[in-house]
């Protein structure tokens, strides 16, 4: 394992104890929120997770049919999160490639905050969202239909970040006082490219598909998705 000196503050926050709450969740993205300077794209992925997350977290438990399933889910997604960003760093080769198009870019210069941010997003929702998906319900021993109660309110948390995204993205792309706004008309141009909702639905179907599936058509299932999302956020990378 050989981790850059200048990532290893980052790889001892992302290494650390894996979450089992939100609270230690937000806690680790603020620490990297905390160590990361603005020219790393990867802040501005984990800046708009963290604050979508907070959005998510505030809501009331009366507003959920199953908390501890939507809670669970989180964080185990959050989790996976925090792996990848480990495994790039210690040269894992099992990094998945989805990944590769934001954390190879981190430092590449011409890329707006919002696509640095939806890159990741990309990443982490065509990419984990189904394997988070998969073990939360084998924790739990659930395998929710579309009627249930679990997707009840995987369709809450889809309506929600369809109207904070936007608003999200454009806190990224004002920036903090001192420094100029960016292109804010990217935002309208990447979210019509590449859709939140849309991409969360596909990594339910996803989760089901790979449910009834093992050995290679499995293995070979994941590959093609992992290739089609790197190329993905390669494409959200480049949108001018």
């Amino acid at each position: 394992m050989t981790v850059a000196a200048a990532d290893r503050a980052l790889y001892l926050i992302v290494s650390g104890a894996a979450p089992v709450a939100i609270d230690d969740v937000l806690r680790t993205m603020q620490s990297i929120d905390d160590l990361l300077p603005g020219t790393d794209g990867l802040k501005w992925f984990n800046r708009l997770y963290m604050m979508v997350t907070q959005e998510v977290d505030e809501r009331t438990p009366a507003e959920w049919q199953d908390p501890a399933w939507l809670t669970r889910l989180d964080v185990v997604f959050a989790g996976l999160y925090f792996q990848a960003i480990g495994n790039f760093l210690d040269g894992s080769p099992s990094t998945p490639g989805a990944w590769d198009a934001l954390l190879e870019a981190r430092y590449r210069t011409g890329i707006d905050r919002i696509q640095f941010a939806l890159a990741g997003m990309n990443a982490h929702i065509n990419h984990d969202l189904a394997l988070a998906l998969l073990e939360t319900d084998a924790q739990l021993n659930l395998v929710p239909g579309p009627q249930s109660p679990q997707h009840a309110d995987y369709e809450t948390v889809n309506g929600l970040l369809n109207t904070v995204m936007p608003a999200a993205l454009q806190v990224l792309a004002t920036g903090i006082l001192g420094e100029l706004a960016e292109d804010t008309g990217k935002i309208g141009r990447i979210l019509a490219f590449w859709n939140i909702v849309q991409a969360r639905e596909l990594a339910w179907v996803f989760a089901d598909q790979l449910r009834g599936l093992s050995g290679i058509p499995r293995q070979v299932a994941l590959d093609s998705q992992d290739q089609l999302t790197g190329a993905l956020g390669r494409a959200i990378l480049a949108i001018g």
